[in-house]
């Protein structure tokens, strides 16, 4: 078949390293206007970008898919369908009803469960023990379409955001070259969502990082490996105007503390204990301000933090 795509992180370009590898041809390729990014906030190119300018594909960059440039374009190819995976922002109408075969999403979970632009974000956050991916036929809703197929992965207890995907996007490569040969057969089978079992993974953000130590430790874990590698867990000593730890590794250390929650109760070459509002947590890997990752060994030694000093986040 012919075919155009729309994806933008690490995770479509491994969609579309799968496309470029199959029977099909990729006739042209979408993806967000280049952004700046990292501390230097220099202007760079998305993962999408780089892999299609290696492979020789024509790249489109609309402001916005809803432009009447980007419509054109895409009706000038005429493709069979057009494949999204993590795009990021809705498709227009006018965009859905060009390709022959219409639109054809990989999505990162299991829908309708965690509809929305951080499937995998969520599903570590919410303790779920498997998610994997769903090959959807795009309408206009938010992840709302009929679905054609999924497959399931499990999740790790060491899983953070970054293995997980990796993962899902090689199992929705496969996935979708598979569904590829059913529509081109005429033998795909669309089923309609169950609306009662929808849940929404909305877009993160760098505030929803601070640490609340009053949660309970197994939920710090889980939110410590959701946000990595972004928006990356982060706290530092309760009423300093200083900047953050950021927060790499950890697990819950059992038991129950006395101390209030976000109290340093060990600093050690045994490693750093946190009470918080459930248990205790022993944080195993840390990044201190301006330095590079460490062991919470390491870190002890450097007697950064004392016992009895407490943890958490006012406005800077």
């Amino acid at each position: 078949m012919k075919l155009a795509f729309a994806g933008t992180p690490v995770f479509a370009a491994v969609i579309l390293d799968a496309l470029a590898d199959s029977c099909h041809t990729v006739e042209a390729v979408f993806t967000r206007p280049d952004a700046s990014a990292g501390r230097g906030r220099r202007i760079t190119e998305s993962a999408v970008k780089r892999r299609a300018a290696a492979a020789g594909f024509d790249v489109s960059q609309p402001r916005t898919m809803r432009a009447p440039e980007a419509a054109e374009t895409l009706a000038a190819l005429a493709p069979d369908a057009l494949v999204v995976a993590a795009y990021g922002s809705l498709l227009p109408a006018s965009i859905l009803a060009i390709p022959r075969l219409g639109c054809i999403n990989v999505h990162a979970s299991i829908l309708p469960r965690w509809r929305g632009a951080a499937p995998v974000h969520h599903a570590i956050l919410a303790g779920d023990r498997c998610t994997g991916v769903s090959i959807m036929q795009m309408d206009t809703g938010l992840d709302t379409g009929p679905v054609l197929a999924t497959r399931a992965c499990a999740i790790s207890p060491e899983d953070t955001t970054g293995s997980l995907t990796r993962r899902l996007a090689e199992l929705g490569a496969a996935t979708l070259v598979d569904t590829l040969h059913a529509l081109e057969a005429g033998t795909a089978e669309a089923r309609p969502q169950d609306e009662t079992c929808a849940t929404l993974a909305p877009r993160l953000s760098k505030s929803q990082a601070v640490i609340d130590w009053a949660r309970p430790a197994a939920e710090i874990e889980r939110m410590i490996r959701a946000f990595d590698p972004w928006p990356v867990a982060h706290t530092r000593p309760a009423g300093e105007d200083v900047p953050a730890f950021r927060i790499w590794r950890a697990k819950p250390a059992g038991g129950e503390s006395t101390q209030a929650p976000g109290v340093v109760l060990r600093c050690d070459e045994a490693g750093l204990r946190v009470a918080t509002g459930h248990g205790a947590l022993d944080i195993t890997e840390l990044q201190p301000p301006g330095a590079r990752r460490m062991s919470a060994a390491e870190f002890a030694r450097g007697r950064r933090l004392a016992p009895g000093v407490r943890l958490g986040h006012g406005p800077r």
